[in-house]
């Protein structure tokens, strides 16, 4: 069997660079994986799991996320554009030193995703998409500084939303929240997403299968993907370092999507009804997980 990290010598220093010897430092780590490996399970790379100084710069990266969507938070109404969103992101990412991810990210052209009602996700903001009463959006912000990556989004109820619209947004949040406390280090993927998952159908809703969660740090989109319809005891192991977003993506209707083909990003609900998302962004501690950005 062709295991996914390399075995050390115990005298050899260790692999994460704290210039202590294998044996005092991640040997008995390291076996805990390998022996999840060698019953079959997918287990994270040495290079997905960051150390306390990565933590540190994706801290720094998510004080700005933080920031942006607060800024949004107190500027949001009816009658603004969508335009005018990404314009807010743009000021205050680069006002506070950071760089919006989503630019030109393999063609993206603006700064933020908003996405609203039956849009399910990478919403380009335009200045023709007017926020109306009884809208919802999600507002996608993911922000770069000194080289790491954060990323989070909210939801936003515009005027008198409907009480069973209303009703949808907050069960999604609740699923993100479930998803938080299902961040158990040694356990599963799929355990946190069958957690998700169950809330969601408890309550009358579907979430997407095909678009999910995925690693988050040091580059924008890393391994691992994080689905949200798993089974119990699949998907990667969690272990302490790996950092990652959760952000199910519930929809009120059936769970069948597709693509604007006249933009080739933006993501809606087949049937036409809303959806529905918040991502927050984690890394796995000795003890369950810290909340980087939300």
């Amino acid at each position: 069997m062709k295991f996914t990290n390399p075995k050390l010598d115990r005298n050899e220093p260790c692999w994460c660079g704290s210039g202590r010897k294998y044996k005092q430092c991640h040997m008995a780590f390291d076996e805990k994986i390998r022996a999840a490996e060698m019953q079959g399970h997918e287990v994270p790379e040495r290079r997905l799991l960051k150390t306390p100084e990565d933590i540190e710069g994706i801290r720094a990266s998510a004080k700005i996320n933080i920031a942006v969507l607060d800024e949004v938070a107190s500027r949001i109404r009816e009658g603004m554009s969508t335009e005018e969103i990404d314009r807010i992101v743009y000021e205050t990412t680069k006002k506070m030193g950071g760089i919006p991810a989503p630019l030109n990210y393999e063609g993206f052209p603006k700064s933020v995703c908003t996405s609203l009602n039956d849009e399910v996700c990478h919403g380009i903001p335009s200045p023709d998409v007017i926020l109306k009463d009884g809208d919802i959006i999600n507002v996608d912000v993911s922000t770069i500084c000194k080289g790491y990556f954060s990323d989070s989004s909210r939801m936003f109820c515009i005027g008198n939303v409907s009480p069973e619209t209303r009703k949808l947004v907050e069960v999604a949040r609740e699923c993100v929240e479930i998803g938080v406390r299902e961040v158990v280090p040694w356990h599963y993927l799929g355990d946190m997403g069958a957690a998700v998952h169950q809330h969601a159908l408890e309550n009358g809703y579907s979430i997407v299968r095909q678009i999910g969660g995925h690693g988050c740090g040091k580059e924008f989109h890393e391994d691992p993907w994080v689905g949200y319809t798993s089974m119990p005891g699949t998907g990667m192991l969690m272990v302490p370092g790996l950092c990652f977003t959760i952000e199910p993506m519930v929809n009120m209707g059936l769970d069948e999507i597709y693509e604007d083909d006249s933009n080739g990003w933006t993501i809606y609900t087949e049937d036409g009804k809303p959806s529905a998302q918040w991502e927050v962004q984690v890394v796995v501690t000795d003890t369950g997980c810290e909340v980087l950005a939300h």
